[in-house]
Order: C-alpha cells, then sequence, then structure tokens
C-alpha cells in the first residue's frame, strides 16, 4: 500500500491512526523456518540477515506476508534513522499489516480484521518484531503525542480498506511532523545516494475520497 500524502490531521469514526516509525518500509516473507526482508519494489534487504532470521526462529507461523516498516530504536522507543542507515544499531521490525497467513490470502479482508489477526501473531516482548498499535477516530490526539515526542509523524487509514498492492490509489494517508528533527538534512542526504532507474514514479491518489469521508 502506498501513502497519499497531506498536511493535515483529522479526526473521523471509519479511521485508525498509527506512528509513522521512521525507517525503511519492508514486507516480511516468512515460510517455515526460512524470512526474507524485501522492499516494496521487491528488492532484498541483504544488511538485516540476523533480523529475518530471527523473525523466522519466533514468529510461529507456517507461512506469512507481513508488511512493516524496519527501525532502529532509542532507549525510549523512538526511531532512530541514522542508526538505521549506517547500520549502527540494533533493527526491530515493526508490523503494520499482515496480507498472507498460513495459506491464506488476507488483503480482501477489511484492514481492523487484519490488524486483530496480525495483533495474534506478534511474538511478546522482549521480541524484534513489534506491533504497531492505532487508536481509532481521534487523529489528532496521537497527532500532538508525535509532535511532542520528536516522532516522524502519523499513518491515517481506513479502516474498512482492503490492501491494494501495486497500485497508485490507497487508502493510507501520511500526515508528516512540520518539526521533526531528524527530518533536517534527510533531502541532502538522499541526493548524494546513487540514483537508479526505475521508471516513473506514479502519483498517488486518494481512492473515492468522497466515499471515505475525507475531503
Amino acid at each position: 500500500m502506498a501513502l497519499f500524502k497531506r498536511p493535515d490531521i483529522f479526526s473521523h469514526p471509519d479511521w485508525i491512526f498509527e506512528i509513522k516509525h521512521d525507517g525503511f518500509r519492508g514486507l516480511a516473507y516468512v515460510e517455515g523456518e526460512h524470512a526474507r526482508l524485501l522492499s516494496r519494489r521487491g528488492n532484498p534487504y541483504k544488511s538485516f540477515g540476523e533480523l529475518s532470521s530471527w523473525i523466522a526462529r519466533h514468529l510461529k507461523v507456517d507461512n506469512a506476508v507481513l508488511d512493516g516498516e524496519i527501525a532502529c530504536l532509542d532507549s525510549e522507543g523512538r526511531s532512530q534513522f541514522n542508526e538505521l542507515i549506517y547500520r549502527r544499531g540494533d533493527p526491530y521490525f515493526y508490523a503494520f499489516d499482515v496480507l498472507w497467513l498460513n495459506g491464506r490470502d488476507l488483503r480482501d479482508l477489511p484492514l481492523i480484521k487484519r490488524k486483530e489477526i496480525l495483533r495474534e501473531i506478534v511474538p511478546p516482548a522482549p521480541s524484534r518484531i513489534l506491533y504497531s498499535d492505532h487508536i481509532e477516530e481521534h487523529g489528532p490526539q496521537i497527532f500532538d503525542f508525535a509532535c511532542q515526542n520528536d516522532l516522524e509523524g502519523v499513518v491515517a487509514k481506513w479502516k474498512f480498506g482492503s490492501y491494494l498492492p501495486n497500485s497508485n490509489a490507497t487508502t493510507w494517508i501520511k500526515i508528516k511532523n512540520p518539526s521533526y528533527s531528524q527530518a533536517e538534512g534527510r533531502t541532502e542526504h538522499l541526493e548524494r545516494q546513487p540514483k537508479r532507474n526505475k521508471g516513473a514514479s506514479l502519483k498517488i491518489r486518494l481512492l473515492e475520497p468522497e466515499l471515505l469521508g475525507v475531503e
């Protein structure tokens, strides 16, 4: 699922709101005693072999596909992007969706049901797989928390939505903390990275915003 960007937070009873963890978006593919971490484009994360092995050992499933964020955390659980990008900290996998479980395709289920299933399979603490919790309806409440604690922002998600892979339409919205300290210099750093020719990027659009109750 792609993220549509919106500058202002909102409240709505049909939406849930999660903390946006600052890291690398990743899909965890688990099959028996093996696991792989891939980017949304399908490229393997070769630097996170230890985390992949941990997931394979501790996620008690026959097979599964999880969507989430690979992140390094400080002692208070806040994402530390430089620790991640320079491989200086222990990475964790913040799981926020489950697409496949034990031979069953879950993508057509409502998001809120998928999250119920996900919560049941995430190992208890201490764990390198963490469940990305949410609140319902009250977006400003969690957005204020993100800003007060210098977190990247919030992701709003339509709780009845199915999972839409490989599409420029989405029901997930990213609202950034405008004062996020770790965003400073981020653009300059990314501009120094080698360019990869992946073709033109799709313009992300919100799926039927008037039906979702969001303008």
